[in-house]
């Protein structure tokens, strides 16, 4: 009975530390912050870099004076750390022009990481706010490996419809350490 209450306290504290921010060392490296908590009526723990700025000047296309901002979380089912079930990107488009929203025939996300193209399918709209500054948010999700993949490149250029956008080495470092938070298997 004894060892059953110290085993039940410390899966507590364990859950308790998951809702709070982790910080380490490499967070003041790329800047980013990242989060990891269970869901308990999703059954899952999910581990999110929140949003981070990749850019708010060289945007190709039709995204003129305008920001993007990215946000990725990774999901696993239970309250484990080796295997993932799936990954979400998030981009963030906000511009003071309201005319520049990404239309349904322009969501197709296109990844280059290290010269290989990946095609990941239509984002979906996720929010649209029109206030004083236009923000849209776009979301796709993606197997594990594609997102490890992605992680691991030397050089990320992202496409979303006309819209073209190259990830900076901090968006790089940010991503390399939330796929750190999956521990490998023993």
């Amino acid at each position: 009975m004894r060892l059953f209450a110290i085993l039940l306290s410390s899966l507590l504290l364990s859950l308790n530390t998951l809702g709070q921010p982790v910080s380490t060392a490499s967070d003041l490296e790329h800047g980013g912050q990242i989060e990891s908590k269970y869901d308990g009526f999703s059954h899952e723990t999910i581990a999110t870099l929140k949003k981070m700025k990749v850019t708010c000047a060289s945007t190709k296309g039709n995204w003129k004076d305008s920001c993007v901002n990215l946000s990725a979380s990774l999901h696993w089912p239970g309250i484990q750390l080796d295997y993932v079930r799936y990954a979400r990107i998030r981009l963030i488009f906000e511009t003071k022009d309201w005319d520049q929203r990404h239309p349904l025939d322009q969501r197709e996300l296109s990844v280059v990481a290290d010269g290989e193209t990946i095609r990941l399918g239509r984002m979906g709209l996720v929010s649209q706010n029109v206030d004083t500054l236009m923000s849209e948010v776009l979301e796709v999700t993606l197997p594990y490996k594609t997102f490890k993949q992605i992680a691991l490149a030397q050089v990320v250029e992202m496409k979303v419809g006309k819209s073209v956008f190259e990830l900076r080495e901090k968006n790089l470092w940010a991503l390399r350490d939330l796929n750190n938070r999956v521990m490998a298997k023993r």
